[in-house]
C-alpha cells in the first residue's frame, strides 16, 4: 500500500513541478544555471531520485518513507502554491 501511495504521490510532485516549470515565473527564470542544465530537467531527475529512493524504503518494509515523502509533497504543495498565486 506504501508503494502505490509513494506513486500517486510522485505523480502529484511531477505535475506540480510541470506547472511550475511553465507559469513562467520570474523567480524560476533566475534560478540558478544548473537549473536550466538540459532544458531545466535537472530538477525532473532531482525529483524522480527522490521518488525511487522513497519507493525503495518502501519495498524493503520501510513505511515510515511513506509519510516522509507525504510530508515533502504536502511541502512542495505550499511552495507551488504560493509561486502560482505569485505571493513570492
Amino acid at each position: 500500500m506504501a508503494l502505490v501511495a509513494i506513486f500517486l504521490l510522485g505523480m502529484g510532485n511531477f505535475a506540480m513541478l510541470q506547472a511550475v516549470r511553465k507559469s513562467g515565473h520570474p523567480m524560476f527564470r533566475r534560478s540558478p544555471w544548473f537549473v536550466h542544465q538540459l532544458g531545466g530537467r535537472v530538477t525532473l531527475v532531482t525529483d524522480f531520485m527522490l521518488l525511487l529512493t522513497a519507493m525503495l524504503f518502501a519495498a524493503q518494509g520501510g513505511q515510515w518513507s511513506a509519510w516522509l515523502y507525504a510530508g515533502y509533497t504536502a511541502v512542495n504543495a505550499f511552495g507551488v502554491w504560493l509561486i502560482l498565486t505569485r505571493r513570492v
